[in-house]
């Protein structure tokens, strides 16, 4: 979801070069620069996930690639829809015109997808707590249809919320911002819709996922200070949980909950907040889609190794003398690279979750 401003045209009629939407448009060129730079990184990052997950990944059980098909689709959007259609509509709309429909569907979009991103942690969280404590019946409780279940809640259930903003002359309605360069909600016009949006969407997102990863550290700390007593000290492993757990959660916070206390700020007191405050609060939960690609992928040891496959393979594809050169060589030792199809699928969570616990297995991160 997008914050909020709402510019109040100026009833001076003598419009100086000071006049504050004169100001606001002369700072597009950045704006627009940042937007489109923040998209192609998003986009680059997802086509890169998408290119290692689209066939199996070593240590990821089917149910932990659909969830993270899942997260990269709505990561994905971000770059494919969000960053096109505000820039679109930035560079076609007049700040002087008033709310129309094509304004209405492009907001109902940003926040179609901001909450479906949201969403989809929740589910990811909530299947690797399931996994790590309730290892003997997750094949049971985490059946594949129960897992494309919550999937396509995580996808349907935000457009439902949310419909009512893609109506004009709705129950709330909707302005293009000059300072954030994308079409807002104008929350304060229905304070009890926008209040009930964040108890839906924020709030839930947020306690399941504060819950899982909490219970998740506290339970691989347990077992680290464990370990360290039978050993008397001997093993110095590294602590995987806050290297992986910390920064998922600081990061998540960083990125929306600044947007969500602009939110209600706007829709309780229907001021504006400063131009480039907007701006960063705004588009600040994109930044999620790129971070997401570097803490639930890159992080992991696996994913890495067979992203270097694939793009090995690439690279000898399309420019054999060039990959030569630069020292790719088809002896890829399959053994190592890719054993995945002679390892049977193991019900373990995303991004070999159970390490976190066991801390068996250094390399699986």
């Amino acid at each position: 979801m997008f914050a909020t401003v709402s510019l109040s045209a100026s009833d001076d009629t003598n419009h100086s070069s000071t006049d504050p939407q004169t100001l606001l448009k002369s700072h597009w060129p950045i704006k627009i620069t940042i937007i489109s730079v923040l998209g192609a990184m998003i986009t680059l990052g997802n086509i890169a996930v998408i290119m290692v997950i689209s066939s199996s990944v070593s240590g990821w059980s089917r149910n932990s690639r659909y969830f993270l098909l899942s997260l990269t689709g709505a990561d994905s959007a971000f770059g494919l829809i969000i960053t096109p259609l505000n820039l679109c509509v930035s560079l076609m709309k007049d700040y002087s015109d008033g709310p129309d429909f094509l304004c209405h569907i492009v907001a109902f979009f940003n926040a179609t997808v901001y909450s479906t991103c949201m969403y989809t942690l929740a589910t990811i969280s909530l299947e690797r707590y399931i996994a790590v404590f309730y290892p003997l019946v997750y094949s049971s409780l985490m059946t594949r249809r129960r897992t494309l279940l919550l999937i396509g809640f995580a996808w349907c259930f935000p457009p439902i919320l949310l419909v009512p903003i893609s109506f004009p002359n709705g129950i709330i309605e909707v302005h293009f911002s000059t300072a954030s360069l994308v079409c807002n909600p104008s929350y304060s016009t229905n304070v009890g819709y926008s209040i009930a949006l964040i108890c839906f969407i924020f709030f839930p997102c947020s306690i399941v996922m504060t819950y899982a990863n909490l219970c998740l550290w506290l339970a691989a700390k347990r077992q680290r200070v464990k370990m360290r007593t039978q050993h008397l000290g001997r093993l110095n492993r590294p602590n995987v949980a806050a290297r992986v757990l910390v920064p998922v959660m600081t990061v998540y916070y960083t990125c929306w909950t600044p947007c969500m206390a602009t939110i209600i700020y706007n829709a309780i007191s229907g001021r504006q907040v400063p131009e480039w405050m907007e701006f960063v609060v705004v588009w600040l939960p994109t930044s999620n889609g790129f971070l997401n690609c570097i803490f639930y992928f890159w992080i992991n040891l696996s994913f890495r190794r067979k992203f270097y496959m694939l793009f090995h393979r690439l690279c000898l594809t399309v420019c054999p003398d060039v990959a030569k050169a630069l020292g790719c060589t088809d002896s890829l030792q399959p053994g190592i690279w890719d054993n995945n199809n002679s390892i049977p699928e193991r019900s373990s969570s995303v991004s070999s979750t159970c390490t976190l616990i066991t801390l068996a297995d250094d390399t699986s991160f």
